[in-house]
């Protein structure tokens, strides 16, 4: 047991330590930002001076920090505060009335953008909304709804605003879907390319940059309230190194980043992949930089020649023949340097061609202890896992199929899609993973609706995916969520556990996520979050704790300023009036009566809300 006093101590909680010698305490020291004492509540109490903070849990259940192991949370904040989010929203004529309004906020020459996190089968309509409602709500307002990767519907202000017209070409691999008379409709799609669809994105107008440091603010305070503490950020694209990590720099500089932040560095430019990594290793060292904010290699695109970004819409795409030898330079270089990398592959027959070229280096200059994983795996087959564990590399999973499930079945069938990915083959097999998102153009960046997603096997529309054989128990998945990811920037030994000289990083959950039913898991947040062992987020009781519960938001059109980030019923201007059945009833609009109204995650005991 420590002897020095303690500067932080929580007691009468269930802590869930993850720490096999204490797996489970009541009370938790901490000094100077590091776990310094795990025990009874009497044992650790009695470490207390005068100076010492007090915390009673209230028997609530705590957990080590969350950690991200692929999230885009870097160009996400630079446009968290301009995005309109319908990530958990149940109903589509909830999400079109939060368009509606949103629209009435919005100057010119600014869009309504939404960006991912939603599917249609979340909603209790189970369908998209039309071209048609859309330029009905905003008939002058630029609106860009993104779906999946797949495609992407634009109001006729925002045709008029990228100036796509009857003379406008389809780009490779995307489609501007036309009318009879050869003009665009408003539909984008990828066949399967997704490439129009981000292109078209980036024509849009950007936050200043003062905006864009308090939007970044905002997408890590909402990370915090769901419990996440740290991440890896997988770069991403129209994220250019270092022009597009100031405002992240500038956050690090002046102490303002809440989450840590493993990051890499992902290729902007085809056919000059080599080159960006040759600058950048004269530039950055591998794990260089500190707890907060520190570099962790390269991808999660290495070569434009390998991107297979799945669309379960249309057949799987054919890799082109110079993927390899464009694959293989990059990567001798990066072993070379020792660099860790990761590499997005969606599909087997992708992965198989990787490893092709990762074993043939690994011939001339073996990988040794490098780190190295590949990015979401859900049609890699045992063979490949094989030769995955034989050069002991690892991989990184995400949630993408509880937003596109459906869609894989409709295209490869329910057997398929039971191993999408095959996590508990790789589970025995031993391969390192780290779970995550990939937050936030197609999945949402809520840690907890990927939990719910590896414990229950189920889409957000409630499809079941998997069978009891590729289902994780709660503390399995948990793992993933924390050591796991840990492992994937080589932390492992300082965070992902709540042993004695971890990071003091913490989640005081809502809700027990080991007891509370099934599909309460996806409601779960964050009452309490330390970082460091101070609070980044407090809520409900904890609230007091806070010291930026009242951080402004700007623009003051944000939607942020209205919604926040993902769907809280209890925030939405909801009134108190009993048995109200108006039209803006949360019943009426999610087609229940009161007398047949289920018990349901959105009834919070109230029954309208105010447009």
């Amino acid at each position: 047991m420590v002897k020095t006093q303690l500067d932080l101590i929580l007691f009468n909680g269930k802590i869930t330590t993850l720490d096999t010698k204490q797996p489970e305490v009541s009370a938790i020291g901490i000094k100077e930002g590091i776990v310094a004492a795990l025990g009874s509540n009497e044992e650790i109490k009695k470490l207390a001076d005068a100076n010492t903070q007090v915390i009673d849990l209230k028997q609530r259940r705590v957990i080590p920090g969350l950690n991200d192991s692929h999230l885009h949370l870097i160009r996400g904040g630079l446009n968290f505060n301009m995005e309109l989010r319908w990530d958990g929203v149940p109903s589509l004529a909830y999400a079109l009335e939060m368009l509606k309004k949103q629209v009435l906020r919005t100057p010119p020459p600014q869009w309504v953008r939404v960006i991912g996190g939603w599917s249609e089968f979340q909603f209790v309509e189970k369908r998209m909304p039309t071209l048609k409602e859309i330029n009905e709500i905003a008939p002058e307002t630029p609106v860009f709804i993104l779906h999946l990767y797949d495609s992407a519907l634009l109001n006729a202000a925002a045709l008029r605003a990228v100036g796509y017209t009857k003379d406008t070409p389809d780009p490779i691999g995307g489609r501007i879907e036309r009318d009879k008379n050869g003009n665009p409709t408003g539909l984008l799609i990828a066949e399967p390319n997704a490439m129009i669809l981000y292109a078209t994105l980036a024509k849009g107008p950007k936050l200043a940059l003062q905006d864009q440091i308090n939007s970044t603010r905002h997408f890590t305070r909402e990370l915090n309230r769901l419990g996440l503490t740290s991440c890896i950020d997988a770069g991403g694209g129209f994220q250019n190194y270092p022009a597009d990590y100031q405002v992240i720099e500038t956050l690090h500089k002046n102490a303002q980043l809440t989450v840590r932040i493993a990051y890499n560095l992902f290729t902007q430019k085809p056919g000059e992949e080599l080159t960006d990594f040759q600058k950048w290793s004269k530039m950055v060292v591998p794990y260089s930089g500190d707890s907060m904010y520190r570099h962790n290699g390269a991808g999660e695109m290495l070569v434009f020649s390998a991107a297979d970004f799945e669309d379960f819409l249309y057949p799987r795409p054919d890799m082109p023949s110079n993927m390899e030898g464009d694959l293989k330079k990059v990567v001798r270089f990066l072993v070379e340097k020792r660099w860790p990398f990761r590499l997005h592959a969606t599909y087997n027959e992708t992965i198989g061609r990787a490893l092709d070229v990762f074993e043939e280096i690994n011939r001339e200059i073996p990988f040794g202890d490098l780190c190295w994983f590949f990015d979401h795996a859900e049609t890699i087959t045992d063979v490949n896992l094989q030769r995955i564990k034989v050069l002991e590399g690892g991989i990184a999973i995400q949630h993408r199929m509880a937003f596109q499930g459906e869609y894989f079945i409709q295209k490869y069938g329910h057997e398929a899609a039971k191993r999408s990915p095959p996590i508990r083959k790789m589970l025995d097999l031993g391969i390192p993973i780290g779970a995550g998102t990939d937050a936030t153009r197609v999945a949402s960046y809520n840690p907890w609706v990927s939990l719910y997603w590896l414990v229950s096997g189920k889409t957000v529309g409630g499809t079941s995916l998997y069978g009891e054989e590729n289902k994780l128990e709660r503390l399995e998945a948990l793992r993933l969520y924390t050591i796991g990811s840990a492992k994937l920037s080589r932390e492992e030994h300082v965070k992902g556990s709540l042993a004695i000289g971890m990071y003091a990083d913490m989640s005081v959950l809502s809700q027990d996520y080991f007891s509370v039913p099934e599909e309460m898991i996806k409601e779960i947040v964050s009452v309490l979050t330390l970082l460091g062992g101070k609070a980044v987020y407090g809520g409900e009781e904890f609230i007091h704790l806070d010291l930026n519960w009242d951080l402004p938001v700007s623009p003051d059109w944000s939607p942020v300023r209205y919604y926040e980030g993902y769907f809280q019923p209890h925030k939405q201007n909801f009134c108190s009036c009993p048995n109200s059945h108006q039209k803006n009833s949360l019943d009426a609009i999610l087609g229940y009566t009161h007398r047949e109204r289920p018990l349901n995650p959105w009834s919070f005991g109230c029954d309208c809300f105010a447009y």
